[in-house]
């Protein structure tokens, strides 16, 4: 699970398996595959990172 946070400054986790689209119109928007859209305060550039550390953590892959 990555954690991501809310425009109000609700911090929420989410399974990244679930994210379909990342789009920054400016605010950041995620569209999961259920077709649920959260806009949170990350940007596009911080969820690709937290989705690569967490790729990188569950295949047991250091670095």
């Amino acid at each position: 699970m990555i954690e991501v946070t809310r425009l109000n400054g609700t911090v929420v986790m989410i399974n990244p398996d679930y994210i379909e689209c990342v789009e920054e119109t400016p605010d950041t928007v995620l569209t999961m595959t259920t077709g649920r859209k959260l806009i949170i305060k990350e940007s596009r550039q911080e969820v690709k990172n937290l989705v690569k550390s967490y790729m990188r953590e569950i295949n047991g892959v250091e670095g």
